[in-house]
């Protein structure tokens, strides 16, 4: 049995190993579509290329392991049926379960494994990637800035463009606001229809040239003027004015790692362990407040019936304390502080709903953190026990369909890696959204595909005939024969009928 144990994990190990490549190779090669914008015409060195496409690469590899073991799974075990090693083997009495013992144990280190490099290694990863990523966005900021937002990537500017030609370049309704230091760039606002932006060949400046504009600069006068709210201005127009933007360091600045380290994504579990208690904690605290201030506000303020303490000093006197009847004071005032009781009663009622409302969307923001902090803590496991997962539906299917090489297994593994992606995305979203908790949301997808593992594993192991053609084809066959004969028994009896 070692040697057949052996044969079983070379012939899994080979397909595992390069299908871990590839869809790791498709990963990044993701990354660079969605970031090609921010990383094209950076001038970035081959060395820092080549460190943020590492530190990303492993933020992939726990997404890569399932599918990997998913493919790989399928293919050693098709291959081993199209070749009829399968059958040798079960003719001989090993039994699949036993053939897939060994592998299942290999794919259950990995788990472990998946785990641990998630736990330790993943939050590192991200943390010097995203940081790497944003000083790349940082570099060459006249290739960062998008039409319709405010661009704050040069310092003391805040730029907006309308429009923005990719081909000339070409800024189209330019607003420049000038925030450095210093009395007369202090509020000055550049508006221009139209400009081109480049950086000097040494890289130390921007120079920024407009069409058609105007500047205007507010002047900040002495004495009596200075206390007033409205300020005098100066307005220039230009038709062609050329700004020079010295900028310091422009090459790669490096930040410090610690720019993400409150993100979710960069802690371990310990650590969103302990964040997820502290933001429990400090929800428990704001909703307490809340309740309290609320219930101390004019709202619920209590009118006292007590007597008085002269009054309670006369031991022999009844007091006889009625019940306020707020309909009979009402009926008693006159028309105008009707009005005006009705009118306070409605702004306050107003001012309690306002509150209510303010006071709830921020305790909905604070569960909403919560909720993001515990789908990445139970992401972690739920990445580990897909690869489990994807090995139970990989190794019985690829024993029943008895297909090798990458065309059906890749196709088989791409569909069933969509429905468990989807559902991934799908539940997390539910479950930062508050729909459901966090357990089942992250393991929405492990719920739906165990059973399907298992069902398959169980016909793999009877010798189902599941996905066998011929099968399909003798029911396909009976059932038009059925209804063939259905049809000629109706036939006989409407003629019956007529006759």
């Amino acid at each position: 049995m070692k040697k057949v144990d052996l044969f079983i994990f070379r012939s899994f190990i080979g397909p595992m190993a390069m299908t871990f490549f590839i869809v790791l190779v498709i990963f990044i090669l993701q990354f660079l579509w969605m970031y090609v914008d921010d990383l094209a015409g950076k001038g970035l060195p081959l060395n820092v290329l080549a460190e943020l496409l590492f530190q990303f690469s492993l933020t992939f590899v726990p997404l890569s392991l399932p599918l990997a073991i998913l493919l790989a799974s399928l293919m050693t075990f098709g291959n081993l049926g199209e070749y009829m090693e399968l059958t040798a083997l079960k003719a001989s009495g090993i039994p699949l379960r036993r053939l897939m013992m060994p592998l299942f144990i290999f794919v259950g280190m990995i788990s472990i494994a998946s785990f641990f490099f998630a736990d330790y290694i993943l939050p590192i990863s991200n943390q010097k990637a995203r940081t790497l990523l944003w000083d790349i966005k940082r570099k060459r900021p006249e290739l960062n800035i998008q039409a319709g937002t405010f661009y704050n990537g040069i310092d003391g500017f805040s730029i907006k463009i309308t429009h923005k030609d990719p081909v000339t370049n070409r800024l189209d309704r330019l607003f420049i606001y000038d925030h450095r230091p210093g009395v007369d760039s202090k509020n000055a606002v550049i508006v221009a229809d139209s400009g081109y932006m480049k950086v000097t060949p040494d890289e130390t400046a921007i120079i920024l040239t407009l069409y058609h504009g105007n500047s205007y600069t507010d002047i900040n006068e002495k004495g009596t003027q200075a206390d007033k709210k409205k300020y005098p201005f100066r307005r220039d127009s230009f038709e062609e004015q050329v700004l020079v933007i010295e900028l310091q360091d422009f090459n790669l600045e490096r930040s410090g790692e610690n720019m993400y380290k409150s993100n979710q994504a960069m802690q371990n579990s310990k650590q969103l362990s302990n964040s997820i208690d502290s933001l429990q904690g400090r929800y428990g605290r704001r909703s307490v407040n809340y309740y309290r201030e609320f219930s101390r506000s004019k709202v619920y303020a209590n009118i006292s019936m007590q007597p008085s303490k002269s009054v309670r000093q006369k031991r022999d006197t009844t007091i006889t304390i009625l019940p306020l009847n707020p309909r009979e004071i009402y009926d008693t005032i006159s028309l105008m502080d009707k009005r005006t009781s009705v009118n306070k009663a409605l702004s306050v009622a107003r001012e309690a709903a306002s509150t209510v409302k303010e006071k709830h969307d921020a305790l909905i923001v604070d569960k909403k953190t919560i909720k993001k902090y515990e789908t990445e803590f139970y992401k972690k496991f739920s990445l580990a026990f897909a690869c489990i997962v994807f090995f139970l539906i990989g190794a019985p299917l690829g024993a029943i369909i008895r297909k090798g090489g990458l065309g059906t297994p890749a196709v088989i593994s791409v569909l069933f890696f969509v429905v468990y992606y989807v559902i991934s995305i799908t539940g997390e979203k539910f479950a930062r959204e508050l729909f459901v908790s966090a357990p089942l949301g992250m393991f929405a997808s492990t719920i739906v595909l165990f059973p399907i593992g298992l069902f398959l594993t169980y016909k793999a192991t009877t010798d189902s005939s599941l996905m066998d053609t011929e099968t399909y084809t003798k029911i396909f066959k009976r059932l038009v024969s059925q209804v063939k004969s259905r049809a000629g028994r109706k036939k006989n009896e409407d003629t019956r009928s007529d006759n």
